[in-house]
């Protein structure tokens, strides 16, 4: 089985693809790191946006580096 692992906790949007035995398939992070420069730090409201933006894209991205489809995926935590 193939997991997708989504990580959207503070200001980095991230996704892995994972194997049954921890083969790592994709792993994927995008940071919002220049975005929350300008306020000196982050800021809540813009990285929930900025995640709902890139997220999909990382997706799709972790995927096509995977090799596989969204039918090939057989858990998303």
């Amino acid at each position: 089985m193939i997991v997708l692992g989504i990580e959207t906790s503070c200001d980095e949007t991230a996704v892995a693809l994972l194997e049954d035995g921890g083969r790592i398939r994709a792993n994927l992070i995008y940071s919002q790191v220049d975005l929350h420069a300008r306020y000196g730090g982050v800021v809540p409201e813009l990285a929930s946006r900025d995640h709902l933006k890139k997220l999909p894209y990382l997706a799709e991205e972790a995927l096509g580096e995977a090799g596989i489809g969204w039918e090939g995926v057989g858990l998303v935590g």
